[in-house]
């Protein structure tokens, strides 16, 4: 099968927006040959990728097309590209959408070239930015070639919960008010999101919350495949890496992400506080600025170890020391930090919500549902001291989470989406 990818942001070895297109496309190129149009900030990285003779086998079938999105300009792509990195800058949507207009055209050119090989592409996929609010004109191209067309996967839910604005300053609420103000608009009222949604063949949700809001505005059924995974199934750890939680002194629980108001770290210390648990220690990792949860820890006695940003291996290393990931976060994507908790046989305690509720069943963790603050702190601190009393539990769950990452796998994600490849060329011809 040949498919033409639309991925903005592409890179190996990075996380986010570019670590998520790139292994979507070298997990598909297992199973399928990629056409791929990207942005180029990460040319350099990916084409010494495709060089290396370790790569062969995946590389010969992935075909990179560059699209600059400043054009000749390199200041100007660098600028525009500082936008796209400093998420609240809305300009960047303006670059971006005259950059998505020229993917069309690049499409159109690829799609005739393939076709006088006769080799015509049979997908068109648009893959990322994963929000909705800007769709790109890949539906014109299917429309205009009549080649079926997959969206996602798309992070098209409803705005942040406001219940969990209460401590957020003036400013934070009102920004956070006009914001998903404006997010349920285009949701409801975006011609060119209605148009995207309308000519998708299939439309892939990154997560359940994403999928009820698809149902909800666009009133279309969708496939829910979280837009990032494992990157290899894990073995079980020797002995030595870690001790069953019957054996350890403390009750170690590890925080972990940068200190941002949806993060909600104030509900982690609070639980901690209020299951008043012995020897449990609260373990925080991250950047940003801890001074106000410094003060709440001291004010509330809660014991807290302050570790700072620190290197990805250590995170890593210190995972396998921990009994409990609490995640706290109540607006997300899909954290890949629960996924490399499920990957370190860590159990999760979190939200259900955004991609981490997906991702944590009953087998690896515990979830709470997104209330009120009070309410997730309540939650949580249960949540903790269950486990504690429990700790046979807590080691079940660090078994099952072999298993369970194994269904997490950019493979097994790669085959559901080729999966959706073909349901999509199959309804495009029962339609003709």
């Amino acid at each position: 099968m040949r498919v033409l990818i639309n991925s903005y942001a592409c890179c190996p070895g990075l996380g986010s927006e570019p670590g998520m297109g790139w292994n979507w496309i070298i997990s598909l190129a297992q199973h399928c040959e990629c056409f791929v149009i990207s942005e180029g900030e990460f040319r350099l990285q990916v084409e010494q990728w495709l060089a290396s003779s370790e790569n062969k086998s995946v590389a010969q079938h992935i075909h990179f097309y560059w699209l600059p999105i400043g054009g000749d300009n390199s200041e100007k792509c660098e600028r525009i590209r500082e936008m796209c990195r400093n998420q609240g800058d809305w300009r960047f949507y303006y670059y971006y959408r005259l950059w998505q207009k020229r993917v069309a055209a690049l499409a159109e050119q690829i799609i005739e070239e393939q076709a006088m090989k006769n080799a015509p592409i049979q997908v068109l996929h648009q893959l990322n930015m994963i929000g909705f609010r800007e769709p790109g004109y890949l539906w014109k191209v299917s429309r205009a070639t009549n080649i079926p067309l997959v969206w996602g996967p798309t992070n098209a839910k409803d705005g942040f919960p406001m219940a969990y604005a209460k401590s957020a300053s003036i400013r934070q609420k009102v920004f956070l008010c006009i914001k998903n103000a404006i997010t349920r608009l285009q949701l409801s009222l975006s011609p060119r999101v209605r148009m995207m949604a309308n000519t998708a063949d299939v439309i892939v949700a990154a997560s359940s919350d994403a999928q009820q809001s698809i149902e909800k505005y666009w009133h279309k059924s969708s496939i829910c495949i979280n837009e990032t995974g494992c990157s290899a199934p894990p073995a079980e750890r020797e002995t030595s890496d870690w001790r069953s939680c019957e054996d350890k002194e403390n009750y170690d629980i590890l925080w972990c992400g940068r200190m941002l108001f949806s993060k909600q770290l104030d509900i982690a210390i609070r639980a901690v506080a209020a299951a008043n648990t012995p020897n449990m220690v609260l373990h925080i990792v991250g950047s940003g600025d801890d001074k106000p949860y410094r003060q709440l820890a001291d004010a509330l006695s809660a014991n807290v170890r302050w570790h700072g940003q620190i290197l990805h291996d250590e995170v890593q290393n210190m995972m396998r020391r921990m009994d409990v990931l609490l995640f706290t976060s109540v607006f997300e994507g899909t954290p890949h930090v629960v996924l490399e908790a499920i990957e370190n046989q860590l159990p999760v305690v979190c939200h259900k919500t955004c991609g981490q509720g997906d991702l944590v069943t009953d087998s690896v963790g515990i979830t709470c549902p997104v209330v009120t603050p009070e309410k997730s702190v309540k939650d949580f601190a249960e949540a903790l001291k269950h486990l504690y009393t429990h700790k046979e539990l807590l080691d079940t769950m660090r078994s099952n989470c072999v298993s369970h990452a194994q269904q997490l796998t950019w493979d097994k994600k790669a085959q559901q989406m080729i999966s959706v490849y073909k349901t999509s060329v199959q309804n495009r011809k029962n339609d003709l």
